[in-house]
């Protein structure tokens, strides 16, 4: 199988210059409550820093002349770095799961398909629904478009297709990604319709649930060929 090669991470901006690495002759000088001091000397404004107990930091560099100002400079990068963490806390993980399903599949088994994605969507993740074919199936790709085609609408309030059906080996799939604002508006109106507390949802029963906590974790260009096939038997009746 193919994996698609990482990205080279992105390099850490610079670090503003502080203090004596400051080397034009003048800045302009903002002071610690943020008001205008005006153009000084660069040696009076770090001796200014100096007798506070504060830094020079540069914080425009390209301005003529640049911008410095007097800051305590290790409470700064102290402070920035816990915003930091506190953001990835409440950023959501998003995983592409798979559902996958035949083109024989009843009229059961495609509710359950579809209630599993919808499921994954509310949770945030992303789902790539993949329909397998076997031996002379695949002379019948529309059966496949006409699958995902239903998908797709059934689940049209809750998603956004994020890539179109395509043909990869014996697999045709399609990516769907939660719309978040959908999402949100439909969980107010339930909300409101059950007088104001949010609702369990009915579809999210216990075999749903299950099945979407199993279902597997892939990359866009997998298209599920490790997958044995009594695997995909049990998969199908689960």
């Amino acid at each position: 199988m193919r994996k698609r090669s990482k990205a080279p991470p992105k390099p850490a901006p610079p670090e503003p210059r502080i203090n004596e690495r400051i080397r034009v002759p003048e800045v302009r000088l903002i002071d610690e409550e943020g008001q205008q001091v005006g153009v000084v000397r660069t040696i009076e404004a770090i001796g200014m820093a100096r007798q506070r107990g504060v830094d020079l930091v540069e914080v425009a560099a390209q301005a003529n002349p640049p911008v410095a100002r007097l800051m305590d400079y290790g409470r700064y990068k102290y402070e920035q770095s816990k915003k930091e963490r506190e953001a990835k806390k409440h950023q959501a993980n998003v995983q592409l799961r798979e559902v996958r399903m035949k083109p024989k599949i009843d009229e059961h088994d495609i509710d359950f398909k579809t209630r599993t994605a919808a499921k994954l969507l509310k949770q945030g993740d992303k789902v790539k629904v993949t329909v397998m074919f076997r031996g002379r199936e695949i002379t019948h790709p529309q059966i496949g478009k006409g699958l995902l085609d239903r998908v797709v609408s059934s689940l049209g309030d809750i998603a956004i297709l994020e890539r179109d059906a395509i043909l990869e080996g014996r697999h045709m799939t399609l990516i769907l990604a939660p719309d978040r604002k959908k999402i949100a508006a439909l969980a107010r109106a339930k909300a409101a319709a059950a007088g104001g507390t949010a609702p369990v949802d009915e579809e999210e029963d216990a075999d749903v649930a299950a099945a979407a906590a199993a279902a597997p974790v892939v990359g866009e260009d997998e298209t599920g060929d490790d997958v044995d096939e009594d695997d995909e038997d049990e998969a199908e009746t689960a």
